[in-house]
């Protein structure tokens, strides 16, 4: 566990807006350890354990509708619109959401926090892909992904990446990864049914995907 002072809510505001400026497509919301091929094996391998999580929600007579929050610079949203999927990606970097909009590639961009997005349409699948983590305050945190899983439809799904285990743990001064005996207990007050954890299985990284599924 490496503990350093971490960021104030604008200072990691600012630092993503910074990163994202400095860094290429997907190191910039990747893993900053890695070179840019490496990130490319990285988001890969995670896109194929979201598309497996996602296909069992497909149709084959009409689109997903999906939210892809905290998107960065949109590589998610682009690849999951490739396969099909109407998408709505939401940060609030300018800077990313600038590059996303230049790409194109099908999706809508919108900037907004996670505790702020709102919607008129409720989505199938909403996906935080290493994103809540990185949201440091405590009250933010649960302001977050309270208002995710408010925006799953019933019988849709929330997919959250986090660490597998319980407790916290903090790693440099932007990142904290939070366990499950924090998210079961306050997504079933939420009304979604703990479906399953599916581990990144990536260069030993303790990350994977929360699966979840609204009930009530």
């Amino acid at each position: 566990m490496i503990v350093g002072e971490m960021l104030t809510t604008e200072e990691a505001v600012a630092y993503w807006d910074t990163r994202h400026q400095r860094e290429g497509a997907l190191r910039s919301g990747g893993d900053v350890t890695y070179d840019e091929a490496t990130n490319q094996m990285f988001y890969t391998l995670r896109l194929g354990i979201l598309l497996d999580v996602v296909g069992q929600h497909s149709s084959p007579v009409a689109p997903l509708f999906l939210l892809d929050a905290g998107c960065g610079k949109g590589w998610f949203s682009r690849a999951l619109a490739r396969f099909g999927h109407l998408v709505d990606g939401i940060d609030p970097s300018p800077t990313a959401l600038a590059d996303c909009r230049a790409q194109g590639g099908g999706p809508r961009y919108f900037s907004s926090t996670l505790a702020g997005w709102r919607s008129p349409w409720l989505y199938d699948v909403v996906l935080a892909i290493d994103v809540v983590f990185h949201v440091l305050d405590h009250h933010e945190w649960e302001r977050s992904l309270r208002n995710l899983a408010s925006l799953v439809r019933l019988g849709g799904r929330l997919v959250v990446s986090d660490w597998g285990a319980d407790g916290d743990r903090v790693y440099g001064n932007y990142q904290l990864v939070r366990g499950r005996d924090r998210y079961l207990p306050l997504l079933a007050e939420c009304g979604l049914r703990f479906d399953a954890w599916r581990p990144y299985g990536f260069r030993g990284s303790p990350i994977g995907f929360y699966v979840f599924t609204r009930t009530a």
